[in-house]
């Protein structure tokens, strides 16, 4: 078996938002928010394809863990989607017409099956994604 990144978990502070921006804006699908909203799981996530998921951990989960450490940093560094180039054309107007700014790019960078395109921005907690594509996608 290939291995494959089964999740990502990003530590949030306004689940709504945060939904809002990797559904709408991204374009990924809802996973158990209505289940979250009811209260039936401790938290929701967001589809980025059969294989993976990011986790959206409410402050109620991840703030325990960091009240005891300063050794923990909360969020992580940045992450990495790989779409096709039609997407990431979509993804990036969508940026731009709801008023985000892209850090840096469109620039060429390394990735798992070689150079891709890249361009940076923010999600709505300023975690920094990459949102590439690879050429002939």
């Amino acid at each position: 078996m290939a291995v494959v990144m089964d999740h990502i978990v990003i530590n949030v502070e306004d689940d709504e938002k945060m939904m809002d921006f990797y559904t709408r804006v991204l374009g990924f699908s809802p996973e158990r928010f209505k289940a979250y909203r009811t209260g039936r799981v401790p938290f929701p996530s967001v589809r980025l394809s059969d294989e993976t998921v990011i986790d959206l951990f409410p402050k109620k989960i991840w703030e325990k863990h960091y009240a005891s450490s300063d050794k923990v940093r909360p969020n992580i560094h940045h992450f990495c989607l790989a779409v096709t180039e039609a997407k990431w054309k979509a993804i990036k107007d969508r940026l731009s017409a709801d008023g985000l700014p892209i850090e840096e790019g469109p620039v060429p960078r390394w990735g798992a099956y070689s150079y891709g395109t890249s361009i940076y921005f923010r999600d709505p907690e300023n975690n920094l994604i990459e949102l590439r594509y690879y050429d002939g996608t």
